[in-house]
């Protein structure tokens, strides 16, 4: 066994000790290559460790303004760039959001996520998304907003305005990011991460399987999200949605054992986050999000829509968790600004 092997295979079973920056592929890898049973044993024992294993947490994720974002990411059918059909808006009234909020927390979520199509926010753009923060804020639920790229002052102001969490995602490896992305880079999402963590703000930050990357560049992911310091408080794990018009539209599927040893790696390296199970997830059967769960997974978005596509519809989810004798995870005390 390597030094680095060594320091992982001691480390992060037990502890939220970030991975090292240099931590060789090979010991995140060993951990993909182990039999399927064996890595369920050790994630779930990881996961018994820090949460309660029969509690998931409960988001809703709303799209408070829509479509004509001017990037290229070729998963999403938002950007400008691609004849989705999509019905656009702009931005929602505040009295709207709380409303969707309200409903929101009587369905059992305790985090409210809004996110609007920008490349990055205007100052302008974020005087009413302050408003709609201290909205959500007041009805007691965390609040998340992703916004796209932000500048160091535009994170303060989020923070002073009580956000809880910031959502960014890597989307992919490094390597393989200019296969999806073009108009903006790697290193962009990175410094902005680093701006929403020098305001003080949580981080959820995960990245998208299925887009044509290798098992190599899940490796990678994993391995730049656990090297952060501290590591995102929320990982989502998100399987693609092929859109008609996007230029992923036609990717193969998905595997699902490889997508449940993806979420298992996860938990292992982030013994900490919450890892969430994200957008696909209303093609998933009963049994793989039950052996998504055994493997860490331990928060869902819930609702019958994501941002801009389908989501498992509410009675649904409740059926599930009662067949798992799964609850979800109580909300926390929030003190409105």
């Amino acid at each position: 066994m390597s030094v680095v092997e060594g320091e992982l295979a001691s480390a992060t079973p037990g502890s939220a000790v970030p991975l090292p920056p240099d931590a060789g592929v090979g010991a995140v890898e060993a951990l993909f290559e182990k039999p399927l049973i064996d890595l369920l044993f050790e994630a779930q024992s990881v996961h018994r460790r820090h949460f309660d294993p029969n509690s998931v947490q409960v988001s809703t994720l709303l799209s408070i303004k829509t479509g004509r974002c001017p990037e290229d990411c070729a998963y999403c059918p938002q950007s400008i760039r691609f004849d989705t059909e999509l019905e656009v808006h702009d931005l929602m009234p505040v009295e709207e959001v709380k409303a969707a909020a309200r409903r929101a927390k009587a369905a059992g979520a305790t985090r409210f996520c809004m996110g609007a199509a920008y490349r990055g926010p205007k100052d302008k753009d974020l005087e009413p998304i302050i408003e709609m923060i201290g909205e959500v804020g007041r009805l007691g639920m965390e609040s998340c907003v992703t916004l796209g790229l932000l500048k160091p002052h535009q994170a303060r102001r989020l923070a002073d305005a009580g956000l809880d969490y910031y959502n960014h995602n890597l989307d992919t490896s490094e390597a393989f990011y200019p296969e999806i992305i073009g108009t903006r880079t790697y290193a962009d999402r990175l410094e902005t991460l680093g701006h929403v963590r020098d305001a003080g703000l949580k981080v959820c930050c995960g990245g998208i399987l299925g887009m044509g990357e290798s098992r190599r560049d899940r490796i990678e992911l994993l391995r730049t999200l656990a090297s952060m310091d501290p590591q995102p408080e929320s990982v989502p794990i998100n399987r693609l949605v092929t859109v008609p018009g996007t230029p992923l539209a036609d990717a193969e599927p998905f595997d699902n054992f490889e997508f449940v040893r993806t979420i298992a790696v996860a938990r292992i390296l982030m013994p900490r986050s919450h890892v969430r199970l994200s957008a696909g997830r209303s093609d998933f059967s009963d049994e793989l999000q039950a052996m998504c769960f055994f493997a860490g997974a331990n928060s869902i978005f819930y609702g019958d829509k994501l941002l801009t596509t389908d989501n498992p519809v509410p009675n649904d989810d409740e059926a599930l968790f009662a067949k798992l004798g799964i609850e979800a995870e109580p909300g926390f005390t929030h003190t409105p600004g």
